[in-house]
């Protein structure tokens, strides 16, 4: 067993795009015993596979005595979608009190990607030692849990009655919102628009993260002050007041919470000072802002299935110059694209059995030109097998259809739709669509494809474009609706940007994980938003 010790001080692994953190708990089961005269002493160490080598991570503490220990060290992860992170735990016996693993009795081991623990939320499996066999009834269950406060606070201020600051007309008040800093000072979170010429504002509702107002602790104090906006930035201060957010959580749309507004100097000074205004809490709910990988941990299915282009214009597949050709390598630019994206998403589906279609072939025996058949030719069951059964599926057929066209997306994509469209009526955020289309042209249908597009914006679907060859991708660039909103042929729009397209030629001399980061970035925030945008939380959430 080749192990690579930590880098000192262990830095960040993956890239800067770090989309949130994952807490992974870790229990064995029936560990081997490797003590004679007591019972093993298991720690468990993390490592993580870093340009083909494993990089070791962390470590729990000793359990003493222990063939079933559940650790109380947590193992917490930077999670990212758009690549395979994969992960090895070893258990050890603590023999001495040594650092180096080798002088540690090994009790076994198991691999597996941060994707596949996350989509499972919680996974227990076999453990392996060094030759492959079970390591007796040794188990490893590990469970993940995303970390970060997902909460949200949404509050609606208006004041009453506020102190006059200008001498020839009312006060333009505007709040701001601070809570204590680690060096005690008070350290500014929100502040609220400035509204004109009042003494009565109502201020325009406002939503900020729970962790940034208040830590997440929902007694802490905060403090609010009300200023008069000036011009020159010299604003005049009104008055201020302290509270929680527990506190300010009592106002109800039908009962507003109000507090005094003070003004400490104006206090001092004057024998009848009563307050300086009144500040009302019209409304404060509490909500969450749920993530990704909130919806994945909920039980959200990625649903993918693969389009593959066999117009004539990729050439004969015996051919060398033709993209369908399979070099000696076993490969070729289709099956590169099926790679990059059906390994990430593969970790996403419980059943990894995918839908694999083709388009713009003439198929036997009549051969008839289909826009929409099974590349393993069997109509009533496209499925494949993960991503090898479709990359097996796809060279299998080869020999057997004529390639001809034209290029219709269309076809394809409302295929998907219709399933997409199928699983909204069970009003749970359990299923999304993901249609990777490989293609080397210029869409034929571009009207009925753009109205597919537009369409399928209101599904719970998105769709990848991966471009190959060197032909014109114009078209493509034109569904991408990242600079504009794509509309359909009636002038519809799309409810939202649902499709990514890359030319695979911008990634032919670099790292294959490269073109799945780029296909796959915008995956997670098309989840989260078509969810939101539906009022659908995550299947197994609880409340704020």
């Amino acid at each position: 067993m080749a192990y690579t010790a930590p880098p000192s001080p262990p830095g960040p692994v993956g890239s800067q795009y770090c989309v949130c953190k994952v807490e992974l708990s870790i229990c064995g089961q029936n560990l081997l015993d490797r003590d004679v005269t007591s019972k093993s002493d298991p720690f468990c160490v993390l490592f993580m596979e870093v340009n083909g080598k494993w990089v070791e991570l962390d470590r729990t503490e000793t359990a003493v005595n222990n063939l079933n220990p559940a650790f109380a060290k947590k193992f917490i992860i930077d999670y990212h979608f758009e690549e395979v992170q994969k992960l090895k735990f070893a258990l050890f016996d603590q023999d001495k009190s040594s650092t180096q693993l080798y002088e540690h009795d090994f009790l076994g081991e198991f691999s597996c990607t941060l994707g596949t623990i996350v989509s499972s939320k919680k996974i227990t499996r076999t453990l392996l030692l060094g030759n492959g066999k079970p390591a007796g009834k040794g188990m490893i269950t590990i469970a993940a849990q995303e970390l970060s406060d997902n909460r949200v606070i949404t509050l609606s201020m208006a004041g009453r009655k506020l102190d006059k600051k200008d001498l020839f007309g009312k006060s333009d008040p505007f709040l701001e919102f601070y809570k204590p800093g680690d060096d005690g000072k008070w350290m500014l979170v929100h502040r609220t628009e400035v509204i004109k010429y009042t003494l009565d504002p109502v201020w325009k509702p406002f939503t900020v993260p729970l962790v940034s107002l208040c830590d997440g602790e929902m007694e802490k104090m905060i403090k609010v002050v009300c200023y008069d906006y000036d011009s020159d930035g010299g604003h005049d201060f009104i008055g201020e007041l302290q509270t929680s957010v527990a506190r300010l959580c009592e106002a109800q749309d039908a009962s507003p919470l109000e507090l005094e507004c003070i003004n400490p100097k104006k206090q001092k000074k004057k024998k009848n000072y009563k307050n300086s205004g009144i500040i009302i809490v019209k409304s404060c709910k509490i909500t969450r802002d749920f993530s990704f990988l909130d919806y994945i941990l909920g039980g959200c299915q990625l649903m993918f299935t693969v389009g593959i282009d066999f117009t004539a214009s990729n050439g004969n597949p015996q051919e060398p110059s033709s993209l369908h050709y399979i070099n000696p390598l076993g490969t070729n630019e289709y099956l590169s694209a099926i790679w990059a994206v059906g390994q990430i998403i593969q970790d996403y589906d419980s059943d990894k059995m995918f839908p694999a279609l083709g388009f713009g072939a003439q198929l036997p025996p009549d051969w008839k030109v289909s826009h929409e058949f099974a590349i393993n030719f069997n109509p009533r069951n496209p499925f494949c097998s993960g991503v090898e059964g479709i990359v097996q599926a796809y060279s299998a057929c080869l020999p057997h259809i004529r390639f001809y066209g034209p290029t219709n997306f269309s076809p394809i994509i409302n295929h998907v739709a219709r399933f997409a469209a199928q699983a909204t009526q069970q009003e749970t955020a359990s299923q999304y669509f993901i249609l990777l289309i490989i293609t080397d042209g210029v869409i034929s249908d571009m009207d009925e494809t753009r109205h597919a597009v537009v369409q399928a914006s209101k599904l719970p679907m998105s769709i990848i474009i991966v471009g190959v060859g060197n032909a014109d991708f114009a078209a493509m660039e034109f569904l991408d609706g990242d600079s504009r909103v794509l509309r359909s042929h009636t002038g519809e729009e799309a409810v939202r940007d649902i499709v990514q397209f890359v030319p695979f030629r911008n990634f032919r001399n670099v790292p294959k994980e490269t073109l799945a980061k780029a296909v796959l970035a915008e995956l997670p925030q098309q989840v989260v938003q078509y969810f939101k945008h539906q009022n659908l939380p995550p299947i197994n959430s609880e409340p704020a």
